[in-house]
């Protein structure tokens, strides 16, 4: 059986989309379970909870 393309489908591109950069939590945070993050003059901290997740407020 040969493959042939889903017409409800939309083609692929060649071009691969680019991902966004991509940071490791443990190197914003640390040793601690929460940072501040300053953005248009606004705070905002990312808190890890009891059950490893995460959470940002501002």
């Amino acid at each position: 059986m040969t493959p042939t393309a889903n017409p409800r489908l939309p083609a692929r591109s060649a071009e691969k989309p680019s991902a966004a950069p991509r940071t490791d939590s443990q190197a914003l945070l640390g040793t601690s379970r929460e940072i501040h993050i300053s953005h248009n003059g606004e705070i905002y901290r990312l808190c890890l909870t009891r059950q490893n997740k995460l959470i940002l407020v501002k």
